[in-house]
């Protein structure tokens, strides 16, 4: 089953400063050419944002110039490991869980 978003939108940090919500989910990045990316993050917007800060990333090398995401609970890695299946995107199949950012432990008040 494909995103639920499937037109992506452009992959710039005013876009995903104003689409991405800082929820929980999964998102997946993508060029003309291929999809890039799946991953799934507690905070949407700022995994999308630290994917936009690496630029010398083995992702940001291969010039992702949309993205799409879904809001869900918790954990959906199984709605991750769906969408990577049925998308197959380069640098899952390469590199793994290694391209995405790193979660951040929450901070303490």
């Amino acid at each position: 089953m494909p995103f639920e978003q499937f037109m992506p939108r452009p992959f710039s940090i005013g876009n995903v400063q104003k689409f991405a919500p800082p929820a929980p989910g999964v998102y997946g990045l993508s060029n003309a050419r291929e999809w890039i990316y799946i991953g799934v993050s507690g905070n949407i917007r700022g995994s999308l944002l630290e994917h936009l800060e690496a630029r010398s990333s083995q992702l940001m090398k291969r010039q992702p110039t949309g993205f799409v995401y879904e809001v869900c609970p918790g954990d959906e890695c199984a709605r991750q490991d769906r969408l990577i299946q049925e998308y197959e995107p380069t640098c899952n199949r390469t590199h793994g869980a290694l391209t995405g950012p790193p979660e951040r432990a929450p901070q303490k008040e």
